[in-house]
């Protein structure tokens, strides 16, 4: 690809650029490239459109008549004509587009367009040159002066005219300027000519050139060159978060890109049901936390909880559908809840059969406490001896550890607090 900007190739034979962002085999040194999709076709040559698009400083473009019928190319640099002077452009478009460009932006095609004197030799260029050098320092020094006058404006650019007889400033403000003592100052300080233009925030970033926050040049300063309108509701309509310093741009203003999107996602939310309060349900209220526009899933969730319960759009309307009547489901993702039957366990008959068993364990072991006590019944009667049974039913007053008899003593009762291993005392 061939350099536009005029620059020379080095000692390899390769594109050197301009060293502005790239090189020319990227097209990036050049700000608003404009793409001729028509120049491959072939187009009658009498009938073609005597029209040109030129270039300027900045990307900024005006349209000058090719009167002499010049064999021009696009890139090349040329003398046109301007109110008391000449200045120097370089070729961005020819043929039919210009006249659409110029339908475009509302341009007559009269005698007010200015025509091209002739092709820029290399003198043109390096006197180009060397009045771009005073752009610098004119530049700080009327920001001097503004500040001296204090004038609510700001300058952000400076552009000489190639014959240095003229130089256009660019500034913004946002109130209107009293500016003739300015201009007068700045007339006597730098010996020309003063014109001064005013632009638009979105316009002065696109002269000053930047990186966006994508990692890429901005859109302003490459190929954008209407600004349209950009509205908080794009913000809202996908979903991002209201915050001023990240829908800002370089310029102060919303971001253009907010535009590009939009319809996409109009078309998208067409869709996706208008949630103006929570979905009541006998759980209680959820309210709308997040949507997904394009996978049409909306998150809900309880002011009790802290997890998020994906829906989709058809479950959301039915959900919608039965609050208008008066109804509520159950929770989220179900209307009724289902009451389930209990189910024998397995192994059912093994656990009644373990239960019976242990029923039985309980009362031997109580049986065999009653035994064990003195080795009386519940009765206090002594099966082995009848007799001293029917004895002790006629005489209820008679000591029970009397012998009835009288031969023996009767027998100690053992000590439970006395060790029945440890020796008695020898006396």
């Amino acid at each position: 690809m061939g350099c536009s900007c005029g620059s020379t190739k080095n000692k390899d034979g390769k594109v050197a650029g301009c060293n502005n962002n790239g090189a020319c085999e990227t097209g990036g040194c050049n700000k608003m490239n404009v793409f001729d999709w028509l120049s491959n076709m072939d187009i009658p040559v009498v009938d073609k459109f005597d029209v040109v698009e030129v270039r300027f400083k900045n990307g900024r473009k005006e349209f000058h008549r090719n009167t002499d019928k010049i064999n021009l190319t696009t890139g090349d640099a040329v003398i046109v004509e301007v109110p008391n002077g000449h200045h120097l452009g370089h070729v961005s478009l020819q043929g039919e587009l210009v006249r659409l460009q110029m339908q475009k932006k509302k341009v007559a095609n009269d005698s007010e367009i200015k025509k091209i004197y002739r092709l820029a030799n290399q003198k043109d260029l390096e006197k180009l040159e060397e009045v771009k050098k005073r752009e610098l320092p004119s530049l700080y020094r009327s920001r001097e002066i503004i500040r001296d006058l204090k004038l609510n404006m700001k300058l952000s650019d400076i552009e000489y005219q190639a014959d240095n007889t003229k130089a256009t400033f660019f500034y913004s403000a946002e109130d209107r300027v009293d500016f003739r003592e300015l201009i007068k100052l700045l007339a006597g300080e730098f010996k020309v000519r003063v014109e001064m233009r005013q632009i638009s925030l979105r316009q002065e970033a696109g002269r000053l050139g930047g990186i966006g926050v994508c990692g890429r040049e901005l859109c302003c300063s490459t190929w954008l060159t209407d600004f349209k309108n950009v509205a908080t509701s794009a913000a809202r309509y996908q979903n991002l978060s209201l915050n001023p310093s990240k829908l800002s741009g370089q310029c102060g203003r919303l971001k253009c890109c907010l535009n590009y999107e939009l319809e996409t996602y109009m078309d998208a939310l067409q869709d996706i049901p208008k949630i103006e309060g929570p979905l009541l349900t006998e759980k209680g209220e959820a309210n709308l936390q997040k949507t997904d526009i394009f996978r049409k899933i909306m998150w809900f969730g309880f002011r009790e909880e802290n997890t998020w319960y994906p829906l989709n759009v058809s479950r959301v309307n039915e959900i919608l559908a039965m609050n208008r009547e008066g109804k509520k489901p159950a929770s989220l993702d179900r209307d009724v809840i289902e009451v389930k039957a209990p189910i024998e366990t397995l192994n059912s008959d093994l656990q009644r059969m373990d239960q019976k068993y242990k029923d039985k364990g309980k009362k031997r072991k109580k049986k065999r406490s009653g035994g064990n006590s003195g080795g009386a019944n519940s009765g206090g009667e002594n099966r082995q001896h009848p007799q001293a049974n029917q004895q002790r039913r006629s005489n209820p007053n008679q000591n029970q550890n009397s012998n009835p008899g009288g031969d023996a003593k009767p027998r100690p009762r053992p000590n439970p607090n006395q060790n029945p291993n440890k020796p008695r005392n020898p006396r």
